[in-house]
């Protein structure tokens, strides 16, 4: 007997599901769906439908996360991309500014993340993790300060009309997690910063 295939919409209730259980919130999966399909449009050559998913990525992160989520100042680096490909500079330069200014707190909140247990490709590295997890946790938070001070770098170039230094949306795929904690909320708002190709 064989089953049914899985669509896009079953694969996507079920990891809508998966979130929810792990303590997020619906504006969480839809605010990282939005970023993904904007950046994808980007990266495709797409600018107006990138502008628009940039923009209500924007409002749902105005008015579903505080000032202090990192993914707050994402969404206002994307909300000035959105305004530089629509041509409007000046505004673009205020959000990148307000982008920078939001970010500047990020740092500080690396070790308050929840982490939660990963699992691991082998009973050893299972056991490892038990008996070292602050040293595990260390690692992490230093691998996660290397990614905001690269997205730090990348908001410089970005407010200046420079060359991005590092490789942010590509990078994506890669680094998600497959856990849905806060690791996964601070690496989105890393690496989905939309970049505008040359």
């Amino acid at each position: 007997m064989s089953a049914q295939p899985i669509s896009v919409s079953d694969k996507r209730v079920t990891a809508m599901r998966a979130a929810l259980n792990a303590g997020w919130r619906r504006r969480d999966v839809i605010w990282e769906r939005w970023q993904e399909a904007a950046n994808r449009a980007l990266a495709e050559g797409r600018g107006r439908a990138a502008r628009w998913g940039f923009i209500r990525a924007g409002w749902l992160a105005r008015l579903g996360f505080a000032q202090s989520d990192p993914r707050r100042a994402a969404s206002e680096a994307n909300l000035a991309l959105a305004a530089r490909l629509a041509g409007r500079e000046p505004r673009a330069r205020r959000l990148y500014a307000r982008a920078r200014t939001l970010w500047a707190g990020v740092p500080e909140q690396i070790a308050g993340l929840e982490v939660k247990p990963r699992s691991r490709s082998s009973l050893f590295h299972l056991r490892m993790e038990a008996r070292h997890r602050e040293t595990f946790r260390a690692n992490l938070d230093t691998r996660l300060g290397r990614f905001v001070a690269e997205t730090d770098e990348a908001l410089a170039a970005l407010a200046e009309s420079q060359p991005v230094p590092h490789r942010l949306y590509p990078r994506w795929k890669g680094e998600k997690p497959a856990i849905h904690d806060d690791t996964r909320k601070l690496l989105a708002a890393c690496l989905l910063i939309g970049v505008p190709s040359d």
